[in-house]
This record gives C-alpha cells, structure tokens and sequence, in this order.
C-alpha cells in the first residue's frame, strides 16, 4: 500500500510531466530493491550458473507468452497500437529457442514454473496485459549486458541458448528507445488514468521481486530468477479487469 500511495503522490505532485517521466519517479524505491535481489547480486559477480539461468528462461517464457498474447489481442486499440513492435521486441520465440536448446525437443514437458511465476502472469491476464513493455526495451541495455555474463559464466562458447538477449529487429537500440519512449509519451490519459498505470506500474515491480526472492519447496527463488530483464511490465489496464475498452486513446 505503501508504494501504491507513492505512486499517487508523485502523479498528484506531478501532473504535468511525461508519462515516462512519472513512472520512473513512481518506480524509483522499488526499482532498487529489484536490482537488489539475490539473483542480480549474483549476477553483478558474474557467479550465474546454469541451473539459475534455465530457471529464469522457464519463468521468463511463462510471462511473454501472458504479455505477448494480450498485446497481440489487444493491438488494434489506440491505447496500444503506439507502444505495438512485435518484430522488433517480441520475446516469445527466442525463449522457445532457448528452452529446445536447454531442454530438448519436448522441453514444454520439462520446464519447471514456480508459484510466484503463475500469479505474476495471472495478474496480466486479469488487468488483460495491456502492458508497456518497458521490460523488452530495458532488455536492450541491461538484458544485453546480462547476456553477455551469462554467456562467460556458463561457458557457452556460442550464441546457442542466448537468443533471448538478441535484437535482429533493432539497429540501434538508443535510437529504438528514444522512439518508444516519445510513442508512449504520446497516449493522451485523464490523471485518474495515468493513476492508475503508476500504480500498476508500482505493482508489476513488486511481482517482478516476488518471482525473485519467493521460497518454493526451501530453495530460494532469489538465487534462480533474473528479476532484472522482466521488473519493467507495466500493465495498461485497472486491477479490476476492466478490459481494452477502458483503455485511453490517442490523440490524431
């Protein structure tokens, strides 16, 4: 509740500022205990292991495929349509990639999802995952980085199981961010909307470190998740599920 009200506070104190601007504001306490989580400690040594990394790849698809399939459903509404890449940012099929690398063939009959993983994508489908994906931008700074330590940790000697991390789709990823950055600017939103995306925004961050630092069965999740390529999705959409068509549109 309390980070609820912060974000509340800062679009009240705030009424003006650009969407980007408010939601990094509201976000700010947050986003550091995000990237302060067991796994991304472990990750700033450059100590991820394989075992981690595989968990965090069946966690990762369990959530694209929520947000990626609402988008997908969704992307005609003028809510959407500005923030909509799917050939740019798409994250689906490289994490299937991945998981047939890892896994096998039938890796779908392998993969492991923890609880926490489920409640995070049944809260996308409940606010029908009109998200930001602020999370697929972010991967293309910080997810490249991390890449690239998983790749050295782990010892793979090719790209083979790091697809995830690729961009083929994006040239230049300042460039990319700076265009999707003024796209969402551009959605015109009453303040009772724009309150409610801080606070999703809010929420999404706290699943996100939930999916993290969870305790399943006594190992603990922090050690398993990279909770730093998936902390950003900001749902676009009220709590109570109210559907597309409450979403904001755009201007001509």
């Amino acid at each position: 509740m309390e980070t609820v009200n912060s974000a509340r506070k800062v679009d009240m104190q705030n009424p003006g500022r650009d969407l980007s601007e408010q939601i990094k504001a509201a976000t700010k306490e947050i986003h550091v205990r995000a990237e302060n989580t067991q796994l991304m400690l472990s990750y700033q040594k450059g100590q991820i292991t394989l075992p981690q990394y595989k968990l965090l790849l069946c966690s990762l698809y369990e959530i694209y495929k929520a947000l990626e399939e609402e988008m997908d459903r969704n992307a005609s509404h003028p809510g959407v349509t500005p923030i909509y890449f799917p050939q740019e940012l798409a994250r689906l099929e490289t994490l299937e990639k991945d998981l047939e690398h890892f896994f096998g063939q039938e890796w779908q009959k392998r993969v492991i999802i923890p609880a926490a993983t489920h409640r995070y994508t049944q809260r996308l489908r409940k606010v029908q995952a009109i998200d930001i994906p602020t999370c697929r931008v972010g991967d293309l700074s910080g997810g490249q980085v991390l890449g690239k330590i998983t790749q050295k940790s782990i010892g793979l000697s090719s790209g083979e199981g790091l697809s995830f991390f690729s961009f083929p789709g994006v040239s230049s990823p300042n460039r990319f961010k700076q265009l999707y950055r003024s796209r969402m600017n551009s959605i015109e939103l009453t303040k009772e909307e724009r309150e409610v995306v801080l606070e999703e925004a809010v929420m999404a961050f706290d699943l996100n470190i939930q999916v993290s630092e969870r305790e399943e069965g006594g190992s603990k999740l922090g050690k398993n998740i990279a909770s730093q390529v998936i902390y950003s999705s900001l749902c676009f959409c009220t709590a109570s599920g109210t559907g597309a068509s409450s979403l904001p549109s755009t201007g001509s």
